[in-house]
């Protein structure tokens, strides 16, 4: 049943941005019937503000920025930070994870990370190389 399109309905990128998630994210929810959409006379998917406002009040595991996915993201809590020069490497232990990551000083001081600080690691990588492990 299609749901008459209003006014106050926001495109998907709108409404993903809204609510701090990928636009993938929110185009998976309306496929499971987890969000209520309509589709404009182009064929558009729209997402009602009252979608956005329900879904807003959802506790958040993530945080995405507008310009990052939240598929990438592992929240942990710093386990380690070793400072030399002007770099940096930060430990986080992000659940099963334990992810090294190096950053500048002024990163570690501007972000005040230190043991215990909760955190989120964004990993982006342009390639994946593995080893045998028994060798």
């Amino acid at each position: 049943m299609l749901r008459q399109m209003s006014e106050h309905d926001l495109t998907v990128g709108e409404a993903a941005r809204a609510l701090g998630l990928s636009a993938d994210t929110l185009r998976r929810w309306d496929r499971a019937g987890k969000i209520k959409t309509s589709r404009d006379d182009r064929g558009r998917r729209r997402v009602p503000l009252a979608e956005v406002e329900r879904l807003s009040d959802r506790p958040r595991r993530h945080v995405a920025g507008d310009a990052l996915s939240a598929r990438n993201r592992f929240p942990g809590v710093v386990t380690s930070v070793e400072v030399d020069g002007v770099m940096a490497l930060v430990e986080i232990q992000a659940g099963p994870f334990r992810v090294t990551a190096a950053v500048t000083r002024d990163a570690v001081e501007e972000l005040g990370l230190a043991p215990g600080v909760r955190v989120a690691a964004a990993v982006k990588a342009t390639s994946v190389m593995i080893e045998r492990g028994d060798r």
